[in-house]
């Protein structure tokens, strides 16, 4: 048995993808740090050399993108943001409970952020990248590429590359920050190509909520494309909660490696939630490398139309003495098309591992699917791995229930969908989130009426 985790993934059958990007070396962003610049260049120079993914790669076999029209995309140029639609105001609420400590808005080819002066005087850093290249190019050259190399896959090292923006979020040693910081990434237009890069370190004892949501609406006219990275740290003894939030517009296609690196006794909690894109496939991996470290992962999905989604998952026990709890939920309406393939790899030696990993599905439709893999992987003994899937329908007896308590059907299947969501709901920490994916559900549901 190998001691990497296999992942097994399936799609439609479809042509493989043209080689047929328009990007070249010169719009890689040019720095003055040596760090930085061979970071983006190594970055270019896997972008070149790896191959587009097709379904004939193991990862991407439920996942075909042979549509995916790669010459129509360009850069955003400075300040493109000017003839675009403008962020919706309801976006910039706070989502939390408490007004921000930060907050930063990411639109094409510009930015805009504050930070709260205490949490500046001590020390936290919560920035746009380009800002933060700029005036702290030595730590954010050794912080890039620590945690997901660029030459993990063709559409992160292209994020690499070519990243306009993105977020530096550094909290120092012992520092705690009681009021969540908050980002959001505006991609509005057709066309475009939205590179990004958030990079999150939590060093030894601190702590921080941080929410960072991906957005825009939904264009008729043309493609969008998105390719990021997020690499985030969480030191010893560290607490981090991380909530993202994707409600890109139908149009775009979507592509992020996602890790999250977890030191001992360090506590994380991740929790997501994917309403939009056209297409999305996301590797979202949680490595357990010291002893005594806790990751939980809570995801959250609903489809409609054609879209599609797949989220690729690891939870990686790497020390002894780590847990790691997993529970994604999704519902799917319309031609929709859901994966999840999810890994708990143990590596050997990491005795006393506990993990557990589950995946929960309700179609609402009978033309859409949903496809659902777990997956073990040990290597060590004394240890204790969990895993389960489903995938069903709505239980017409609690329909019939609810009709004879006088109930409308539509109503009653309502209910029902928030009822299947709500452990999922439990487990997110704000108001102001829970708040806005039941709007999602209610818009999704009703638009499935129509």
């Amino acid at each position: 048995m190998s001691e990497k985790p296999v992942i097994i993934t399936r799609t439609r059958r479809g042509e493989a993808a043209p080689q047929a990007f328009q990007f070249t070396r010169d719009q890689v962003p040019a720095s003055s740090n040596a760090g930085l610049r061979a970071y983006r260049e190594r970055a270019w120079e896997d972008f070149q050399r790896l191959p587009m993914p097709t379904i004939k790669d193991e990862a991407w076999r439920r996942t075909d993108i042979h549509s995916l029209p790669l010459g129509s995309f360009r850069l955003p140029g400075a300040n493109q943001y000017l003839d675009l639609a403008p962020v919706p105001d309801a976006l910039l609420n706070p989502v939390a409970d408490d007004a921000p400590g930060g907050q930063v808005v990411l639109m094409p080819g510009g930015s805009q952020g504050t930070l709260a002066p205490d949490l500046a005087a001590e020390g936290v850093l919560f920035t746009d990248l380009a800002r933060a290249e700029k005036e702290r190019p030595d730590l954010v050259a050794r912080l890039k590429g620590q945690i997901v190399r660029t030459d993990e896959g063709k559409f992160g090292a292209l994020a690499g590359a070519l990243a306009q923006t993105g977020i530096l979020v550094y909290i120092p040693r012992g520092v705690q920050v009681t009021h969540p910081l908050h980002s959001l990434l505006w991609g509005p237009g057709a066309g475009l190509a939205h590179a990004s890069h958030i990079l999150v370190w939590v060093e030894d004892g601190a702590s921080v909520t941080y929410v960072h949501e991906a957005a825009s609406n939904t264009e008729v006219d043309g493609q969008s494309l998105h390719c990021g990275l997020v690499e985030v740290h969480v030191g010893r003894g560290a607490s981090l909660r991380f909530v993202e939030l994707q409600s890109w517009g139908e149009h775009v296609w979507n592509f992020s490696h996602e890790r999250v690196r977890v030191e001992a006794d360090g506590n994380l909690e991740w929790i997501f939630g994917a309403m939009g894109s056209h297409l999305t496939k996301n590797f979202s991996d949680l490595d357990l490398v010291g002893q005594g470290a806790v990751g939980r992962m809570s995801g959250f999905y609903f489809t409609d139309h054609d879209q599609h989604l797949d989220h690729d998952t690891q939870q990686n026990h790497l020390a002894p003495n780590t847990t790691s709890d997993l529970l994604f939920k999704g519902a799917l309406l319309g031609h929709s098309r859901s994966v999840w393939q999810g890994m708990i790899y143990v590596a050997p030696g990491a005795i006393k591992t506990d993990g557990y990993q589950a995946n929960r599905n309700l179609v609402l439709s009978p033309k859409a699917r949903a496809d659902s893999i777990p997956g073990l992987e040990i290597l060590a003994d004394d240890v204790r791995c969990t895993h389960g899937a489903t995938v069903g329908k709505i239980d017409p007896e609690q329909v019939f229930y609810l009709l004879t308590r006088g109930v409308e059907e539509p109503e009653a299947n309502q209910l029902i969908v928030e009822g299947f969501f709500d452990p999922i709901m439990q487990r997110i920490p704000f108001e102001g989130v829970r708040q806005r994916f039941q709007r999602s559900i209610h818009d999704k549901m009703d638009s499935g009426r129509n």
